[in-house]
């Protein structure tokens, strides 16, 4: 009997695992989705530029996030409800690398590596809101900081055992650790960097194509399928019941984002806006994030359902206010992340109105935080290197300044 429990401890061990390893995969296919994204939604010109941002950014996250960001956002029990906590630079497995600290179900290295690929997730959304007239290394900058800093300690906060662990806010797989993060990441940037030029004239919002939709929706639908590994794997098992109905609310409120967006901005434009159903796809993901192990099925449709909304109403609203956003960036993960993380205090297995209070403290205080951890940093970086390219280059086009290439060759209009 002893040995046919051991044996069924080690098949059970190794189910968690390669399943969390399998998540892991899928979340990393996610960059793929996010640069296809960014590239269709903007300028062929600058193509190459995007897709360098997304190549590098989430190579520079996972050696950020092994140095110092791992033990930053997970460091131990002698910091639980605290605000801030550090084990060491470095990865540290203990004796055998085989039982992760925080979960006995899977190892320490897949602990490391299925957290990694969140972790640069929060700048790549940074990427889309300053697309097309930020200086490369200004970026990178930025974004080594981000996400070796800043968003280690406010995942700490939550998924670590900070402060808002322990005064009950809650947060599935990251609307606000991860979406919203990246979200008050890219307003700060948009704000100081200001609109691409011609974007807004003598009052008039006027758009500026993206070169691919094609591209980008191979990109929307890439992120649809890695998201199964983002919440999925949030279970942090291979529980079937568990990662069963996570894949359920994960795709209805998907489905549900598409119609949002859908029905939203036909009724505020009179047109049928493939941009905007994109985009409210993202909406219904990002909103169910935060709740997606505990909605029912009504309550899921309804998250996304509004989430798809909300976004075609903050891409006016942002515009509006004159805050330049290519890809709807900010839309998607800043509102959306509010607006699900909200609603796990307003549905669900965590409804009520002591929730609520707890969702709205959390949220405050991540925003608080992330906004002025970037905008500091953003500020001293226009103050210093600078990060706006000058106006030739943004007409030329930012693959031609920053790489001296373009993504399209053999279409490039060349004078006599």
């Amino acid at each position: 009997m002893e040995e046919i429990k051991v044996a069924v401890e080690a098949t059970t061990f190794t189910a968690h695992n390669l399943w969390m390893m399998v998540a892991t995969i899928l979340v990393f296919i996610m960059h793929l989705g996010f640069a296809s994204l960014e590239a269709g939604l903007t300028q062929s010109k600058n193509t190459v530029n995007i897709l360098f941002k997304n190549t590098i950014i989430p190579a520079m996250g996972l050696l950020t996030y092994a140095l110092v960001g791992f033990s930053l956002m997970y460091p131990g029990g002698d910091f639980e409800g605290g605000f801030f906590g550090f084990a060491g630079l470095g990865l540290n497995p203990g004796a055998d690398g085989m039982t992760s600290k925080y979960n006995p179900a899977y190892t320490y290295w897949t602990d490391f590596i299925f957290q990694g690929m969140f972790a640069a997730t929060a700048a790549t959304i940074v990427s889309g809101a300053v697309a097309e007239r930020i200086k490369l290394f200004s970026f990178l900058i930025f974004s080594t900081l981000y996400v070796g800093i800043c968003y280690p300690i406010a995942g700490m906060w939550h998924w670590g055992g900070g402060f808002l662990a322990a005064n009950g806010f809650y947060d599935f797989a990251g609307s606000t650790i991860v979406h919203s993060v990246g979200g008050w990441g890219a307003l700060a940037g948009a704000i100081l960097l200001g609109p691409r030029a011609g974007k807004y004239r003598k009052g008039r919002i006027m758009p500026i194509p993206g070169h691919s939709m094609p591209l980008a929706t191979v990109g929307v639908f890439l992120l649809w399928f890695g998201w199964f590994g983002f919440n999925g794997g949030s279970v942090l098992s291979a529980d079937p019941a568990a990662v069963s109905l996570v894949f359920v609310t994960t795709s209805l409120a998907a489905a549900a984002g598409a119609f949002g967006a859908f029905i939203t901005s036909y009724a505020m434009f009179k047109t049928n806006d493939l941009s905007m159903v994109l985009n409210g796809v993202l909406g219904g993901l990002v909103a169910i994030t935060a709740g997606a192990d505990q909605m029912t099925v009504p309550e899921s449709v309804g998250i996304g359902f509004v989430g798809g909304a909300l976004v075609v109403v903050a891409v006016v609203f942002f515009d509006r206010m004159k805050i330049d956003d290519p890809v709807g960036a900010i839309s998607v993960h800043l509102v959306g992340g509010i607006w699900g993380t909200l609603a796990v205090g307003i549905f669900g297995a965590k409804a009520g109105s002591t929730q609520v209070v707890s969702q709205l403290m959390g949220i405050g205080m991540v925003g608080v935080f992330c906004f002025a951890f970037a905008f500091i940093l953003f500020y001293t970086l226009k103050v210093t290197l600078g990060i706006r390219v000058d106006e030739e280059e943004e007409h030329e086009g930012l693959d031609v300044s920053e790489h001296d290439m373009h993504a399209y060759p053999d279409f490039v209009t060349t004078s006599k």
